[in-house]
This record gives C-alpha cells, sequence and structure tokens, in this order.
C-alpha cells in the first residue's frame, strides 16, 4: 500500500507542479498579487509530495520489497543497511526521484524565503522552477516509475552493483546533486528577470546565496566521487578526465564564473549580460550531464541508462530549456540597462578576464568531451579523447587563471593600480619563488613542472592570507597599525572577506597536492609470502593471503606491512578480491595507509596457486592534500553564506514615526 500511495504522491507532484508554473502567469495577466501565494503553496505542496515518494522507495529498499521491481534490481537482503538506504539512489529510476527530491526542495526554499526575494520575482522564479519540476516528473513517470511491480515476486534480489556498495557513493550523489539541482534556481531567477524585464543589484543579491550554495555543495560532490574514484576503482587515479567526471566539471567552473559575475553585479551593477548568460548556460550544463549520464550514449561505472526511449526524451528536455532559455535571452538582452562602468585595471576587470579564461577552460572540457561522441554519432568511428589532450588545452588556461586570482584581489574596484598591488603581493611572490626552488633542491632531477606546481600553490596561499591582512590594516590610508590593532580589525571583517579568502586558498591547497603528484612512484610484482616490494621511501612485505566473509560476498585478502626502507615498521595494510555470488561479479578493493597527508596505496592483482599475488604498490605524496584543499573551498563558500550581507535581500520600506504636532519636517 506504501508503494501505491508513493506511486499516487508521484503524480499528484505533477499536478501540483503545473499548478506552480501557470499560477504566477495568470496573477500577471488578471493584475491579482493573491494567485501568486497559489505557486508559493503549489511549490510546497509538490516538494511534500516528492518527499514521500522518494521516502516510499526508500522504504521499499529497507524492508526488502521485492514485489518492487526497483527493488529486485538493485538490493539483496544480505546487503548491510547503509547499501540499501544508498541503493535506492544507486539506479537510475531513484537516482532521478533523488533529483527532482533536490529540484522540489530548492523550489520549496525559495517560497519560504520572502524577506530575501521580492514577491514578484519570486512568484516568476517559482513559475520558471515549477516547468522543471513538472517536465521532469513527467519524465519519471512515463519512463522511469520507480514503482512498477514484478509479479509474482521473487524470494530474493539481484543486489547493487558491488562497485558503489561503499559508503563513499552513499554521500557522493547527494551531494552532487545538491550542486547539480542547486543551478537550476539560479537558472529561474534569470529566466524570471528576462521575462520581467528588471535584472539590477537587487536581483543580484537574491541569485548569489543559491548560487554559492550550489557552488558548495558540488565542489564537495565533485571531491567525494574523485576520492571514491581513487580508492575504489583499484587504480591509484584522482582524475581520469572520463567523459562522466567532466559532466560534473563543466558546471562547476561555469558555475565559478557566475559566482564571480553575481559580485560584480552585485558591487557595480555591471556585468548584466555576462551574469545571467552564466546563470543559464552553468544548468544547462547540469541537464547536458544529465543527458550524458542517463541517455546511454556512453557506458561507464557511473552511468545508469540504456533504454532509448530516455535518451530522446532528454534531449527533448534540453532541447527545450536550452534552446528556449537562449532564444528568450537572444530577445531580451539587448534591452538589458548599461550598467556601472568601471577601467580595464579594476578589479572588476580582473575578474572578467577571470571569467574569459574559465569560459574558456570550460569550452575545452566541453569539446574533449562531446567531441567522441558525436563522431562515433555522425561517422560510427569511436575515438578516445584522454588526459593528453586536456593537459594540453586546460592546464595552459588554469595556470595564469590562478596567477590572476591574488592579483586581483590587491587590485581596487572601479579603479586600480598595478604598482601598488605589485607591491602588495610581493612577499607571496617571494614566499612562493622560495618554496619552488627549496622543492627543486630537494628533489633534484625530479619533475620540473612540480616545483612549479608547488610555488603557485604557496603563492595562492599567501595571497589570499596577504588579502585579509592589507584589509584589516587598511590600503591606502597611510596609517601604521599595531598587530593587536590589525587582528581585531582582521576578526571584524565580513565574513565574506573571509570566506573568499579560505576559497582561494583552498584552490591552493589542491594544487599543491596535485603538484606532489609529480613525486608519486609505482612499484608491480609478483610476490609469496615473506617477500618485499619497494615503492618511493616504503617497502611492502607480504605476511599472508586468507580468505574472509562478509554479509554480501566472499573475499580473497592480502595482509601486507608496510616499513621504511631503514627497516622501521609504519602500518599494515590489506588489500583483496572480493566476490559477490548474487551478481557474479568480482571486484578489487584497494588497501590505504595514511602517514600525514601522503599515503600508501596498494591494490591486488592475480592470485596464483602457489599462493603468490601479482601487487601493485603506490606511493601518493601529500595526494590528501587535493580532497582536504576542496574541502576548504566549500567551507570558504559556507562561511560566505553566514555574513549578514547575503541574508538581507529585497529592499522594505523602511517605518517612520509620526511627527509630533508642531514638529517642522527637514527640508
Amino acid at each position: 500500500m506504501i508503494v501505491e500511495t508513493g506511486h499516487f504522491a508521484l503524480a499528484l507532484a505533477l499536478a501540483l507542479s503545473l499548478i506552480q508554473a501557470v499560477m504566477p502567469i495568470w496573477a500577471a495577466r488578471s493584475g491579482d498579487p493573491a494567485l501568486r501565494q497559489v505557486a508559493t503553496q503549489s511549490a510546497l505542496g509538490a516538494f511534500a509530495c516528492i518527499l514521500f515518494a522518494f521516502a516510499a522507495l526508500t522504504w521499499a529498499h529497507v524492508t526488502s520489497d521485492f514485489s518492487v521491481q526497483n527493488v529486485v534490481e538493485n538490493s539483496h537482503t544480505a546487503k548491510p543497511l547503509i547499501y540499501k538506504l544508498s541503493g535506492v539512489w544507486g539506479n537510475h529510476e531513484g537516482s532521478m526521484l533523488l533529483w527532482v527530491l533536490i529540484l522540489t526542495l530548492f523550489g520549496a526554499c525559495v517560497a519560504v524565503a520572502r524577506e530575501s526575494v521580492p514577491p514578484v520575482l519570486r512568484a516568476n522564479t517559482l513559475a520558471v522552477q515549477g516547468v522543471i519540476t513538472f517536465v521532469f516528473v513527467l519524465f519519471i513517470i512515463t519512463t522511469s516509475n520507480p514503482f512498477s511491480r514484478v509479479v509474482p515476486a521473487p524470494m530474493e534480489g539481484n543486489d547493487l552493483n558491488p562497485l558503489l556498495q561503499d559508503a563513499g557513493l552513499a554521500i557522493h550523489p547527494p551531494l552532487l546533486y545538491l550542486g547539480y539541482v542547486g543551478f537550476s534556481i539560479t537558472f529561474a531567477f534569470a529566466i524570471a528577470a528576462l521575462i520581467d524585464g528588471r535584472i539590477d543589484a537587487v536581483w543580484a543579491r537574491a541569485v548569489r546565496p543559491w548560487t554559492l550554495t550550489a557552488w558548495s555543495f558540488l565542489t564537495l560532490g565533485i571531491a567525494m566521487g574523485s576520492y571514491w574514484a581513487y580508492y575504489e576503482l583499484g587504480w591509484g587515479g584522482w582524475w581520469f578526465w572520463d567523459p562522466v567526471e567532466n559532466a560534473s566539471l563543466m558546471p562547476w567552473i561555469a558555475g565559478t564564473a557566475l559566482l564571480h559575475s553575481t559580485v560584480v553585479m552585485e558591487k557595480r551593477d555591471a556585468l548584466k549580460v555576462w551574469t545571467v548568460l552564466l546563470s543559464i548556460l552553468t544548468f544547462s550544463l547540469s541537464l547536458l550531464g544529465t543527458f550524458i549520464v542517463r541517455s546511454g550514449v556512453l557506458t561507464s561505472v557511473h552511468s545508469f541508462a540504456t533504454d532509448p526511449t530516455r535518451g530522446v526524451f532528454i534531449l527533448a528536455i534540453l532541447i527545450l530549456f536550452i534552446g528556449g532559455s537562449l532564444t528568450l535571452f537572444a530577445w531580451r538582452a539587448p534591452l538589458l540597462r548599461q550598467g556601472g562602468l568601471f577601467a580595464p585595471i579594476s578589479r572588476e576587470g580582473a575578474l572578467v578576464l577571470n571569467n574569459l579564461f574559465l569560459v574558456a577552460a570550460c569550452a575545452t572540457v566541453l569539446v574533449g568531451t562531446l567531441y567522441p561522441l558525436l563522431l562515433e554519432m555522425l561517422t560510427a568511428e569511436k575515438i578516445t579523447v584522454g588526459p593528453p589532450f586536456f593537459n594540453a588545452t586546460f592546464v595552459p588556461l588554469a595556470v595564469p587563471l590562478l596567477l590572476i586570482v591574488p592579483f586581483g584581489q590587491s587590485l581596487a574596484w572601479k579603479r586600480g593600480d598595478v604598482l601598488a598591488a605589485s607591491q602588495r603581493l610581493f612577499a607571496a611572490l617571494a614566499v612562493a619563488l622560495t618554496a619552488g626552488l627549496a622543492a627543486m633542491a630537494l628533489t633534484w632531477g625530479g619533475p620540473v613542472l612540480a616545483p612549479v606546481g608547488i610555488g603557485l600553490g604557496v603563492y595562492l596561499i599567501v595571497g589570499s592570507a596577504l588579502e585579509i591582512i592589507g584589509r584589516a590594516r587598511g590600503y591606502g590610508s597611510g596609517r601604521t597599525r599595531s598587530a593587536g590593532e590589525v587582528w581585531r580589525r582582521a576578526i571584524g571583517l565580513p565574513r565574506s572577506a573571509w570566506g573568499t579568502a579560505l576559497a582561494h586558498a583552498g584552490v591552493g591547497v589542491v594544487v599543491l597536492g596535485i603538484a606532489a603528484q609529480g613525486w608519486a612512484t609505482e612499484g608491480l610484482a609478483t610476490l609469496k609470502p615473506g617477500e618485499s616490494l619497494a615503492t618511493g621511501p616504503y617497502v611492502a612485505t607480504l605476511d599472508r593471503v586468507a580468505p574472509r566473509t562478509g554479509p554480501n560476498y566472499e573475499e580473497a585478502a592480502a595482509f601486507l606491512t608496510i616499513r621504511t626502507r631503514a627497516g622501521d615498521e609504519v602500518g599494515h595494510v590489506d588489500t583483496g578480491k572480493r566476490f559477490y555470488p548474487s551478481r557474479k561479479m568480482t571486484v578489487t578493493e584497494s588497501g590505504l595507509l595514511t602517514n600525514g597527508a601522503s599515503q600508501v596505496y596498494a591494490s591486488l592483482g592475480e592470485i596464483g596457486q602457489d599462493g603468490s599475488i601479482g601487487l601493485r604498490l603506490y606511493y601518493k605524496p601529500l595526494v590528501l592534500l587535493i580532497w582536504l584543499g576542496a574541502v576548504v573551498m566549500a567551507i570558504g563558500g559556507g562561511l560566505s553564506l553566514t555574513d549578514r550581507r547575503m541574508r538581507v535581500g529585497a529592499p522594505a520600506r523602511a517605518r517612520t514615526k509620526p511627527l509630533p504636532p508642531n514638529a517642522v519636517p527637514a527640508e
């Protein structure tokens, strides 16, 4: 009964989303503001219905209700509870329901944000969000129904893909979708503003918190997915430029540009066209990612759907939203009023240059991702565009972009001084050069570009710190302040200033982790118990190979002792091959030993009849900085969200006290 009720709630959400889409348009034509409130209530009702439907599907998975097709294909009675829960979105139908749940969650948040969004803008935004919700709920009901029944019901399920039975995959999709789908709100704000014909600083102030929220979650989602692929797939890499990885990276890059554009628009009422266009493109890239993952155009561990009907439906969604929004933009953009002017050498100018590099970098990823798919579709010829292409096109754009970041922070708004900005960054440049030269001296004969990356990462971190110090001392004030006064002023700076500095410093931490992989080492050997394999500063000795059993798998595990080359014991690692009988599938479980920010990574190969094993051993110096830096970036975004100015939205009329009888109004 719960399953049928969940299905009914999904159908009810379809009707409510249609009402949510129509009522603001009717209100605008009839002039009746009361109709706008219907959209607000419909948005809340649609969220409640989708939440109930999602809870019903979750209940079916937790209770192993094998009369539901989705549960049969993705669950098993012996599966641990956490994977029964993650199995809800570890498939196409369930993940699309999660997608729509987050979509309606953001719509409900806008509906209750009465103080931060002007009423007309809120109603129009909810109308656009209603259209998006209607289309995707229709897609689920017609092509991806998660509540389909099986008659007769089997006694046991097929289990979840073993690669997805991991704690990281219980966290990664919700975080990623909160970012992916969160950009639908910025898209809805942009379309609503184009319809209304009013785009100003109030609009930018209303949009910026939602953009920052989506960007922060997407940052965490990408980082979590990268770390999962690193330790779960057994290949020891943190990024492969897989098309599905790129599908999440592209909206993140565009969202980063959008975030910077909203800052300029809020401060200077400039870059209106840029900001609206980036709002459209960011969500469009999210939709493109949805198409890549769910249309069946490629085969990947990340992808779910192979039904061409679904692919055609999603392609129609792409044409509707991307084509329709760009057409509306082309029609209304020329009518946008020119905003504030600024000199090319200014903080605004640096942000424009920053966005140009970001958009160009995004374009290279887009071309490298779509070109093989289009070529195969047109000519049936299969080619692979891998790391060499992206390293040759993306990295040359990323390096100057990162060099601009601290420099742009040091420039004044409206008109900047290059010499003054250079003087402020002299300490950062000096420390970065010292760090790069020290890294080169300590690793003489190693990779040449790795020390450059170390210097660049240090430059970003120190430059972010100098921005806070400079603001606390007072740029251009000419006053000499004591250390205590500088500290007090730094503490009193807006949280958005600290958040920006943290986010930029987090980028520097990521760069340090990436650069350090230039010194990563790898060893490969066939070992018998008692034999050893060395890589980097460590030696791994095979102690034994033994079987062990999990709740729904059987495993052959190799137990290793890790020592330094001097013979000092560091710790123990086990790596294994797990066989899942229900899926008849074997996966490799890597072993990790963490020492500070570095890791020793062991991956088991084939197991011989004589008890020997194939072992691949990696040394990954400072590799954890890659994901730690992403967390710092997201924390910076979250800290900015707590700034008081982020909570101040639509201006309200001030309440004035009545004048005394004999008072004379001021001239």
